[in-house]
């Protein structure tokens, strides 16, 4: 039954009342009405209101481990840089058409390939997109720069994060370089 076939039910009764019961019903049919809207009203944006706080406080706590990832690397701190990723042999990263396996893997590639400061540079991420894709899951899409002394390479990452027992970690990494600026 509808709100407003409820409503024409209980109007022909109060219509039929005696006089001096009708304001009284209509009080009481008012307040029952201005109750059940409070209610649905409360309960309909409840809802929403919590997953959307939940999302916020995820995309904060991501773009908090990226940051933290930036500012290690600028420090020329690798190993706290590799904080941000799962310390698990199932930690994936693929760039230049190589598929890693393994934090340690992982780890090591970036202190042979990023061997001194000069390699390593200052490190940007920029334009970050920050899905969640469940409470224990979320995928982000952004772009990293690195600025040298002789050149400015950048490129595009996609990752995907899991909120594991240590909190939200990189379990895959996918990163790509844009082509050299000729």
């Amino acid at each position: 039954m509808s709100f407003l076939q409820m409503i024409r039910r209980l109007c022909v009764p109060i219509s039929r009342c005696p006089g001096f019961i009708r304001p009284i019903a209509l009080v009481l049919f008012a307040s029952v009405g201005v109750f059940l809207a409070w209610t649905t009203i409360s309960s309909i944006s409840a809802a929403p209101l919590g997953k959307e706080q939940e999302r916020l406080r995820i995309v904060a706590q991501i773009r908090s481990i990226l940051s933290a990832q930036q500012d290690a690397w600028n420090r020329g701190d690798i190993d706290g840089f590799m904080n941000g990723y799962a310390r698990s042999e199932s930690t994936i990263f693929i760039s230049e058409d190589t598929l890693r396996r393994g934090w340690e893997t992982v780890r090591d590639r970036y202190k042979k390939k990023y061997s001194d400061r000069g390699k390593m540079g200052t490190l940007t991420f920029s334009d970050l997109e920050i899905t969640s894709l469940s409470p224990d899951s979320a995928v982000v899409l952004g772009r990293w720069r690195l600025e040298r002394a002789n050149d400015r390479p950048h490129g595009r990452f996609t990752l995907i994060f899991k909120r594991l027992p240590e909190g939200w970690r990189i379990v895959h990494d996918h990163t790509s370089a844009a082509a050299p600026a000729r």
